[in-house]
C-alpha cells in the first residue's frame, strides 16, 4: 500500500504538474493539485491542461473520487472562487468533502481570489505559503502579467564566447550545436509568443515554430516589421503556427491583410516601434509570455525601456573576434548603470552552456 507523503513533498509534485500546462493555458495560469486522503496518501493527481478546459482541482478530485472526503487537497495557486468557462474550484472542493487545503500562491486578481476565505468560511482548514517561491516561480510569467499588465519577457540569446551572433561575413548557422537548438524549441513551446524583428526576418527567414515537441502548443509568431515590408513567401507566414505583423500606425498593411495576414498596428518613433504598445497589444491578445529571440536592435530597445525580465544565454565555446554583436546599445554609458542579473539556473548542452538569469529590478 502507498505511504503517507507530507505536504511538502505534495507540493512538490503539484509544482512539477504545473509545469506541464506551459504554453498551453494561457491567458490562464499553470496550476497542479494533488489529492491526499485522510491517511495522507496520494489518491488523486491534475494539472490545468489548457484554457477552458478543467481546472486543476477538478480534475486532481475527479481522479480521487470518494477518497477525497475528508482529506487535503494541495494545490500550487489559490482555488478561484468565480465562474468563468468553468466552475468555481472552491465549490468543487467543497463537494468533495475534503477536510483540508494547502496553496502555495495567493491569487492576485480581483476576479478569482478570496477562494481561502470562502473556504474558511465553509469551515475548512486553509494552509497558505508552503512552497511559495517555487510555485511562484512556475507561474511567474502569469502572475507578472497579473501584476504589471505585460506578458512576462524572456530574451534568449546565442553567441560565441566573445560576445558574437555572426561572423564579419554575416553567416550565423550555427554558432551554437543540436542540444542548444533542441533546447529553443522546448522554450518556444513553453511560451505564448515569439517574437523578432524585421532586420532577423530579412536575414535570417526565421520559421520560429517548436518542433520535436510532441503535442506542442504552437506559439504566436511575431515580427517587428514597421514599413509591412515582410515578403509573402516568409516562413514566418506559413500555416504551422499563427503569426502576428506589428507595423508603424499609418503604415499602409493592406498587401498583407489581404494576403490574410494579422496585423496589429502600435506607435512608432525615430528608434523603431514602440515596444511596450506592442507588448501592451499582446497581452489584449492573452499572452502572458515572450520568447524574444532578436535581433541585437530589438533586444537592446526592450533593455532601455526595463522590459526585459528574465535572460536565457546558449554560449558556445567558440571565438570570432569580430562580427556582429549579441546587444545593441542599450541606453547603458557607465558600470554602476550596467543591467545585473541573478543566475537561476546553468545547463550543459553538448559543448554548449545555457545560463538563465532573472533581470534584478532594485536598481
Amino acid at each position: 500500500m502507498q505511504q503517507p507523503v507530507t505536504i511538502e513533498s505534495a507540493m512538490t509534485r503539484a509544482v512539477e504538474l504545473a509545469a506541464r500546462g506551459l504554453g498551453r493555458t494561457s491567458p490562464n495560469p499553470v496550476v497542479g493539485c494533488v489529492v491526499l486522503d485522510a491517511d495522507g496518501r496520494i489518491v488523486g493527481e491534475g494539472w490545468h491542461e489548457r484554457a477552458g478546459g478543467p481546472h486543476a482541482e477538478v480534475v486532481a478530485l475527479a481522479a480521487a473520487g470518494e477518497r477525497a472526503r475528508g482529506g487535503t487537497a494541495v494545490v500550487t495557486l489559490e482555488p478561484c472562487r468565480h465562474t468563468g468557462r468553468t466552475g468555481p474550484c472552491t465549490s468543487a472542493l467543497l463537494e468533495a468533502g475534503v477536510a483540508r487545503v494547502v496553496i502555495a500562491v495567493p491569487d492576485p486578481t480581483a476576479t478569482a481570489g478570496g477562494g481561502a476565505d470562502l473556504l474558511r468560511e465553509h469551515g475548512l482548514e486553509v494552509i497558505e505559503g508552503v512552497g511559495r517561491d517555487a510555485a511562484a516561480h512556475g507561474n511567474r510569467a502569469w502572475l507578472h502579467a497579473m501584476a504589471t499588465g505585460r506578458p512576462f519577457v524572456t530574451w534568449k540569446l546565442a553567441s560565441t564566447l566573445d560576445g558574437r551572433t555572426a561572423a564579419a561575413d554575416g553567416t550565423s548557422r550555427w554558432i551554437t550545436g543540436p542540444d542548444a537548438r533542441a533546447a529553443v524549441h522546448a522554450l518556444r513551446a513553453e511560451r505564448d509568443a515569439v517574437l523578432v524583428g524585421g532586420g532577423t526576418l530579412r536575414a535570417d527567414d526565421p520559421h520560429l515554430a517548436a518542433r520535436g515537441i510532441e503535442g506542442a502548443t504552437q506559439p504566436l509568431r511575431v515580427v517587428l516589421d514597421r514599413r509591412a515590408e515582410v515578403p509573402l513567401t516568409a516562413r514566418v507566414l506559413d500555416d504551422a503556427a499563427p503569426t502576428l505583423l506589428v507595423v508603424a500606425e499609418g503604415t499602409d498593411a493592406r498587401r498583407l491583410v489581404d494576403a490574410g495576414v494579422d496585423v496589429l498596428a502600435v506607435p512608432a518613433g525615430p528608434d523603431g516601434l514602440d515596444v511596450a504598445a506592442v507588448l501592451a497589444g499582446l497581452h489584449e491578445r492573452g499572452v502572458r509570455s515572450v520568447l524574444l529571440e532578436g535581433g541585437a536592435r530589438v533586444a537592446a530597445s526592450c533593455i532601455a525601456a526595463d522590459l526585459v525580465d528574465e535572460v536565457v544565454a546558449h554560449i558556445a565555446p567558440a571565438l570570432l573576434g569580430a562580427g556582429a554583436p549579441v546587444l545593441g546599445a542599450a541606453g547603458i554609458t557607465t558600470i554602476t548603470e550596467a543591467l545585473r542579473l541573478t543566475t537561476t539556473d546553468v545547463v550543459r548542452l553538448g559543448d554548449d552552456v545555457a545560463v538563465t538569469a532573472t533581470v534584478r529590478r532594485e536598481r
